[in-house]
């Protein structure tokens, strides 16, 4: 999946959320993957996002890209210690969770355009039925 863009980040978030949906026994689709799991890990990039959003500066203060590389970590914690079924496992890497954190950098843009694809994730999770627990 490519790069995450203003233009086309809500398509690639449905596009993620729909390939993670499995049939069950009654002919319709579910997402194993939790509200509470994926609310988490939007959580701590609201965290992030509220300090952001009062600077306008375009360029992120080197606080704020280490709390940035403190999410990217969190995140493979969340993804490795999900011994179960591995759904937050999957979710990161369908997502490319890492992947955009790190193209992140230092630009205020680019971690506002994360902010919003992870919105549109938790959206149509939701939307598509994901299960809440």
């Amino acid at each position: 999946m490519a790069k995450i863009d203003k233009l086309t980040y809500v398509d690639q978030a449905e596009k993620v959320i729909k390939s993670m949906r499995e049939k069950n026994r009654n002919g319709g689709y579910r997402i194993s993957l939790t509200t509470s799991k994926i609310r988490n890990i939007l959580s701590l990039v609201t965290a992030i996002y509220n300090q952001v959003i009062h600077d306008p500066n375009p360029e992120l203060s080197e606080d704020i890209c280490q709390e940035i590389q403190y999410l990217r970590l969190r995140i493979i914690y969340e993804a490795g210690r999900d011994d179960k079924d591995k759904d937050v496992m999957k979710f990161v890497k369908k997502a490319e969770l890492i992947e955009n954190i790190q193209s992140i950098g230092k630009s205020r843009e680019q971690f506002l355009l994360f902010c919003r694809y992870m919105e549109a994730l938790v959206a149509y999770h939701r939307f598509y039925g994901g299960r809440d627990a």
